[in-house]
Parts: structure tokens; sequence; C-alpha cells
């Protein structure tokens, strides 16, 4: 049985481990490419695009795929997009993978807003000194507000257009609450901005806003594409494709 993981997260790695340990399974992880060094997954792995959702389908068809499984980023919405059309036009039976949304806990001071145009609108009113988590893509949203300065956060050195005022700094999680709270002290940090990635490694930043009565701008995480079954975590991925197993036993 030949399973697709769509990665490039932490969790599409622990579900290429898991499942490159069954002999029974071909595991192949495919990664977009933006990262230099991308952490790499158990089992075979293919870095770059597809083409589309057609060019996602001919390589489900002519790699004999028997199950696709998208583990992208709760962001990547042409991916997951493509993976959906790619399915259903082949037949191939697809799971995403979709760790839960961070939910607000009381003392949280949230801001949900759509899209990331619309957090840059929100800043003005709420802080002149900004922690931008947004990932180095996400930047250019931001880089018409002048009177701001930005503390901005990624894996890889982000592109122009940027903020006039902006200090970069490369690091990859996961994060500590000791040091995120030092990181919001040491730069006089007074609004945080974030996508709902819900991810744990990077989870300590909210708590360390919350301590300091921080406003936070959440941008809200797109809808997975209608149709497609999903599963929380690495064990509902893998109950999933032992049920096709036994269909196909069956």
């Amino acid at each position: 049985m030949h399973v697709l993981i769509l990665g490039g997260t932490s969790e599409g790695r622990r579900l290429a481990e898991v499942l490159a340990a069954d002999p029974a399974l071909r595991v192949t992880s495919s990664l977009a490419g933006r990262v230099a060094q991308p952490r790499l997954p158990a089992g075979e792995v293919r870095v770059g695009g597809f083409g589309g959702a057609a060019g996602l389908a001919g390589w489900l068809r002519g790699h004999r795929v028997d199950a696709l499984i998208d583990a992208t980023h709760p962001f990547a919405e042409t991916m997951s997009r493509n993976a959906a059309v790619a399915a259903a036009e082949t037949g191939v039976p697809l799971l995403a993978l979709r760790r839960p949304s961070w939910l607000p806990e009381d003392g949280d001071r949230w801001h949900p807003v759509p899209s990331l145009a619309a957090a840059a609108d929100a800043l003005p009113g709420l802080g002149a000194r900004v922690f931008l988590t947004t990932g180095r893509q996400g930047i250019a949203a931001f880089a018409h507000l002048d009177a701001l300065w930005f503390l901005a956060r990624s894996v890889e050195p982000p592109v122009a257009p940027m903020p006039a005022s902006v200090e970069v700094l490369l690091e990859r999680g996961p994060f500590a609450l000791d040091g995120e709270r030092e990181l919001l002290r040491a730069h006089r940090i007074d609004v945080l901005v974030t996508k709902d990635s819900g991810s744990a490694a990077t989870a300590p930043k909210l708590t360390a806003a919350r301590e300091l009565g921080l406003p936070v701008v959440v941008v809200r995480r797109p809808a997975a594409p209608q149709g497609v079954r999903t599963a929380p975590d690495v064990a509902g991925a893998v109950n999933w494709l032992q049920e096709l197993r036994s269909q196909a036993s069956g």
C-alpha cells in the first residue's frame, strides 16, 4: 500500500515515522521546498510542487498511490484545495490531518481577524511595538505601517517588501515559555500578531502575552475543503489508514 503524505509539519514527520516502521507500507512524503534545510521525514521524500491539482492527480496515478494524507500547515489553503480536487478526480481516499485550533483562555485579549490584511488594519489602534509571528511570507502585508516597529520571527529570511522599522529574528520552534517572556520584555512588545496554527511548539508566546496583558491579533485559519474527512492528530490518521486497509482486505 502506497501512502503519500503532503508534509512540512511536525505532525507529518511523526506520521511518516510511524507508518515507515510498517513493512507493508510504502510511505512517500512531499515537501514544498520553501525551507532551505527542512527536517526530512522517514521513508521516501520528494521536494517541490506538483503543478496544481492536475499535476498532483497525475502523480497519484503514475505512482499508484492508495491513500493521500494532507498534513500541510493549516494555512496551506491552495495545497489543501488541490489535494481535494486531485483525490476526487482519481478516487484516491483523502484525509486532512489538522491539529486543533488554539482557544482563548481567561485573561486573553484576543482580536480575531480573517486575514493578514485585516491584522495590519487592526494594529495601529492596539500598539506601537509589534511581535510578528506570521512567517516570512506574511511580513509583506505589514510593509506599509511605517509608524510601527516590528520584531519579525521566521525560520527563513523574509524578502521585500518589509516594514521600514523591522528587526528580523531567525529561529525555529519549539519555544519555551521563559524565553518568550524574556523576548517580549526585552523588546518592549505591546502587541502580538500570529496565525492560528494551533501548534503546541509555538503556543508559549500566547501564555506570555496573557501574563503581560498584551493584545493578540489572531488570524483565523481557513476551513478544510468541503467534504474532506479530518483527523486532529497522528493517532487519528493511523486509525483512518487502518480502516482503509481493513476495507481493502475484506
